[in-house]
């Protein structure tokens, strides 16, 4: 029963938290803002990056809802508000996905020492910013209530966090053969299919909190 609800949460937050970084995408971005550093400098940062981005998915993921609860918000109205975030930014990521990443290179142009940057803005807002957040406080709003089913949750949740952490610390050091792999063309359709698969997750989460309204209402 743990090992399901984990497996399930692990299920549903790692293809939601990886659309939204986009680790591919992003590392063709940090091979181009950091082309003029040393390999070992480029090197050390991806890594540094990696571990910033767990830490700031798992502080989402762990106290986001916990903040939002504390100030009277249901978790329908966390689930209906967070997944039409999710939504409408899927939507501009598959409607001009030219514009995002410009806009992503433009927010992760680095200047000075590598320790100035790796936090900001290389991990925020590039790699992990407002939207993963966002996607990380609505996937927590899925979580059970109470008991060994809330750690199970958190627990496969935590795992699919660190695993797209990995994944982007794998991205960025090796940003340059990713690159020779995909090449732009595969870069922008990889883009356009993480994004559909983006707003199908967002719509998913919108209807679930309807419904929880619905099912409130009824009952009340």
């Amino acid at each position: 029963m743990l090992l399901g609800t984990a497996g399930a949460s692990f299920l549903l937050a790692f293809p939601a938290l990886f659309s939204i970084v986009n680790p591919l995408g992003g590392a063709l971005i940090y091979h181009e803002v950091t082309g003029e550093r040393e390999a070992r400098e480029r090197a050390w940062l991806a890594g540094r990056v990696g571990v910033y981005s767990a830490l700031v998915m798992l502080g989402a993921l762990w106290a986001g809802a916990y903040i939002l609860n504390f100030f009277g918000i249901s978790l329908a109205a966390l689930r209906i508000a967070g997944g039409l975030v999710v939504a409408v930014r899927a939507w501009e990521m598959l409607a001009a996905p030219e514009r995002q990443q410009a806009r992503k290179q433009q927010q992760a142009a680095p200047a000075g020492d590598a320790s100035a940057v790796a936090f900001f803005p290389l991990t925020m807002p590039f790699t992990t910013g407002p939207g993963t957040m966002s996607v990380a406080i609505a996937l927590s709003a899925e979580r059970p209530a109470f008991g060994q089913g809330m750690l199970a949750f958190y627990a496969g949740a935590s795992a699919a966090a660190l695993l797209l952490a990995l994944i982007i610390w794998i991205a960025y050091r090796w940003s340059d053969r990713l690159l020779a792999l995909l090449g732009p063309a595969g870069a922008r359709t990889l883009a356009r299919l993480v994004a559909f698969l983006l707003l199908c997750i967002g719509t998913q989460i919108v209807l679930t909190g309807i419904s929880e309204v619905l099912l409130t209402r009824s009952a009340g």
